[in-house]
Formats: structure tokens, C-alpha cells, sequence
């Protein structure tokens, strides 16, 4: 999927991947702000519980009586009588040299150090510091003035990893739910993508159906922004098919209104035995064999682009291999045939027999003992339609590069001995340019000629 194919990713790809891709990237955004949210929450929360403490300092420090106050246990708090263990208090009267101080026996002779001055200025102050053992705290500290008994700067702190070790819970919990909520929203993303998408499927395989000859028109009901595309897709169909039909028939009709003067022309030249009328019928001959030519192409080009039409290759190929045994019983040839099952043909049955006829034809002529019929789905490296191949061998003399060139000009014949008007190989190369095939000739591994002809399949 990552990797880009020809003309892009598809449709139910690029709406799959667009609806994951922006689920996953709104649910970071979310994991992000709602973490960012429960830091805050989880400091606001310790922060308070450090002001209840703080408060009880304050007061303490600013009742009158001596200084030896704040016995230990008084706070309620056991983990500031514990040696470094991350909660502490301190108060450092300001206003005397060297500054006196107290503390708690979890400073163990340590000192808490004062907020940055960045954010200093206010009464009182909250933020993070580095603390004994390099421990990272979470301080509140205030100051207080009680007149002619001194000031005072009370500091309160605790181990910022009960914030850390909060965070990373609510983020290893909050991350499965959101990764169990973006399998989800993916798989309802792929559920909405297949469900949407199933009428183009349905119009695609429609389309398809029409292109090998399954069906003569797209069926079934459609949604109503996808109605009017099948509707007009039929529309093209019909209309394709009248074009055809309508090229058919010009063609026929230009084919008889040749036909008469040709005859005419014809039967008036073998009325006289002068030489000129001789000329005339040589090339009145010619001509009739290039016009029955050009309008066998006519017709085949306009059966060409007929959409709908498809031809089983087997029934073809096999009624060709018993019409040429008996062709050639009196100087018998083995016409042997393999065809892959199912193997159709995108294009009118009488042009498949036309060329493979050609072929099968020349091969017999040439051949001394058998002719090889091959026939199998191919594909072409250039292009995913599918194509189909059709071998013909032979074990005769075979062709040189320079024949073969030569064998597929139109009229050309390499050899007068044997019948034909040489036509035969370059209809089969016109017929197969015409769907969009070729013909090529190689050597065969009987020995001959292999004539390799690729044609549309379905």
C-alpha cells in the first residue's frame, strides 16, 4: 500500500487511509492535550496538599511565644520525619546574620534551595527545584513579615516523581484506550469505505461483465448519485453497438456497390483476347483482391471496437485443427492443440478464425509432419489488461530474420510453388494491431517456424 502504483493510489485506498490517518493524528492530539491537562490537575492537586502544610508552618511561625515550635509529628505528615525522604520544610529567618533556620529531620543537615528570581516577586511562590541527592521537588515557599519577631521565609516541598509516576499511569492507561478506540475507528473507517464504495464495485464488475460478454447491460439497483452513471454507461453501450452496426453496413453496402462495375470491367475483359484487355484483367484482379482486402479490414476494425464481444478459444481452435487434417489428408500433417481452460478471446469469433486460420494454414503448408496449436493467458510487463497467447509451430524449413520481415509485408510470398495470395500474414498482423495484439515470428522448437500471436482477453 505504500508503495504508489501507476495513476495513484485507488479511491477506497485514499478514503481509508485519509480517515485512519486523521484519527490517529486527532487522538495524539487529544492524548497530548488531555495529558498536558492531567499534569496540570495532578500539580494542582499536590499543590494544595503542600499549602495545607505550608498554612500550618505560617501559622505556627507567626504565633507569639517562643521559637522552638513545630514538634516533630505535628504536621501529620510521618515522611517529614524520615531522612531524605523527599518531603521537607524549612523556615530561615531573613532578617538576622547569619540566617537562623529550621527544618525538618528529613533535611538531615540539608538545605532547600530558593526558587529561581525569575519567578520571584510574589508572596508566594510555587515551582520546581533540584534538591538533596539531585532529586527533583515540587517547592512552595512564602514569606512573612511579623513585624519586630523578624521574617520569615517558610518553604514547603515534596518529590515531584509522585507527579512523574501519576502522569505516566493515567498516560499507560489513557494510551490503550486510545489505541483500542483507533483500532476502532480504523475498522469503522474500512467497515464505511467497503459499505460506500460496494455500488461502484458492483458497477465496475458491471462494466467488466459487458467487456468480456457476459452481459449485454449493466443491472441492478443503484443509488441515486450512482444511478445516472450506469444509466449513461448503457447508453454508451447501445450507442457503441449502433456505431458498429452502422459501420457494418456502410461497408457491406460499399462492398456490393463495388462488386458490380468490378464484374462488369472483369467479364468485358475476358470477352477479348487483345493484349490491352488482358492488362485490364490483370489489374481488375488485382484491384478486387485489394478491395475484398481493405473491406475484410474495414469490417474488422469496426468489429474491434464493439464492446461486449467475447470468443472461447478452445471451440475455435479445435474446429480449425480438424478442418486442416482434412485439408491435408492426402499428404497427412499431426495437428496437435493445447488451449487453457476457460481461455476467451476480447473480440469477434470469425476474426480469431481469420488469423488463426492464416497461421494454421501457412504452418500446414510448411510443415512436414506437425503443427503444434498452443494457446495460454499472458502478460504484458507494460500493461495489467490481460492478454492471451497464441503459439502456432511448425517442423518445416523455417525463415531467416530477413524472411520473416519480409513474410509479414502485405502480398508478399517468399516462395510461388506453394498457393496463396500473400496476404495471409499481414492480415494477421493488421487484425491483432486492430485489438491492440501482435504477431511475431521465431524459430520453433520443432525445428520451423513459431508464429507468437497476443490478442486481448477477457
Amino acid at each position: 500500500m505504500l508503495k504508489l502504483r501507476p495513476g495513484g493510489w485507488s479511491i477506497a485506498e485514499r478514503l481509508f487511509v485519509s480517515a485512519a490517518f486523521w484519527s490517529v493524528l486527532l487522538l495524539m492530539i487529544a492524548g497530548v492535550a488531555l495529558t498536558t491537562v492531567y499534569r496540570g490537575v495532578t500539580e494542582r492537586a499536590l499543590d494544595e496538599r503542600l499549602g495545607v502544610y505550608l498554612k500550618a508552618i505560617v501559622s505556627d511561625v507567626a504565633s507569639p511565644g517562643d521559637d522552638a515550635k513545630l514538634a516533630p509529628g505535628q504536621l501529620g505528615e510521618p515522611q517529614f520525619e524520615l531522612t531524605r525522604s523527599g518531603w521537607y520544610w524549612q523556615v530561615t529567618r531573613l532578617d538576622v546574620e547569619p540566617s537562623d533556620l529550621r527544618a525538618s529531620r528529613s533535611l538531615f543537615a540539608a538545605r532547600l534551595p530558593r526558587l529561581p528570581d525569575a519567578e520571584r516577586g510574589a508572596t508566594e511562590r510555587r515551582g520546581y527545584v533540584l534538591g538533596p541527592d539531585d532529586r527533583r521537588l515540587r517547592l512552595l515557599e512564602r514569606d512573612i513579615d511579623i513585624g519586630d519577631e523578624g521574617r520569615y521565609l517558610v518553604q514547603v516541598a515534596a518529590d515531584a516523581a509522585e507527579i512523574d509516576n501519576q502522569v505516566r499511569r493515567f498516560e499507560w492507561a489513557l494510551g490503550l484506550t486510545f489505541a483500542a478506540l483507533a483500532l476502532a475507528l480504523v475498522g469503522t473507517a474500512a467497515l464505511q469505505v467497503s459499505y460506500g464504495l460496494e455500488p461502484l464495485r458492483k458497477l465496475r464488475e458491471g462494466v467488466g461483465a459487458i467487456r468480456r460478454g457476459e452481459i449485454d447491460k449493466i443491472r441492478g439497483a443503484f443509488p441515486a448519485d450512482i444511478a445516472p452513471l450506469a444509466a449513461e454507461l448503457n447508453l454508451l453501450v447501445d450507442a457503441n453497438r449502433e456505431v458498429v452496426e452502422r459501420a457494418r453496413t456502410q461497408v457491406g453496402n460499399l462492398a456490393h456497390a463495388l462488386k458490380t462495375p468490378i464484374s462488369v470491367v472483369l467479364n468485358e475483359a475476358r470477352a477479348s483476347d487483345a493484349p490491352f484487355a488482358d492488362k485490364v484483367r490483370e489489374q481488375v484482379e488485382t484491384m478486387t483482391r485489394q478491395v475484398t482486402y481493405h473491406l475484410d479490414r474495414a469490417r474488422a476494425a469496426a468489429r474491434a471496437g464493439a464492446v461486449g464481444v467475447a470468443t472461447d478459444v478452445e471451440p475455435v481452435t479445435a474446429a480449425l485443427a480438424r478442418t486442416f487434417e482434412k485439408i491435408h489428408r492426402d499428404d497427412p500433417r499431426d495437428f496437435q492443440f493445447v488451449v487453457s481452460e476457460g481461455l476467451r478471446f476480447r473480440g469477434e469469433k470469425q476474426d480469431l478464425e481469420e488469423m488463426l486460420g492464416n497461421l494454421v494454414d501457412n504452418a500446414g503448408k510448411w510443415s512436414r509432419r506437425c503443427v503444434l496449436i498452443e494457446a495460454a493467458p499472458a502478460t504484458l510487463a507494460s500493461d495489467e489488461r490481460r492478454y492471451l497467447q497464441i503459439t502456432v509451430d511448425d517442423d518445416g524449413p523455417g525463415l531467416t530474420p530477413e524472411q520473416r520481415l519480409e513474410a509479414t509485408k502485405r502480398g508478399r510470398r517468399l516462395d510461388e510453388s506453394k498457393p496463396g495470395s500473400g496476404l495471409g500474414l499481414s492480415i494477421v498482423t493488421d487484425l491483432a494491431a486492430l485489438y491492440g495484439g501482435a504477431l511475431a515470428l521465431e524459430d520453433s522448437p520443432l525445428g520451423g517456424l513459431r508464429a507468437r500471436l497476443t490478442l486481448p482477453a477477457t
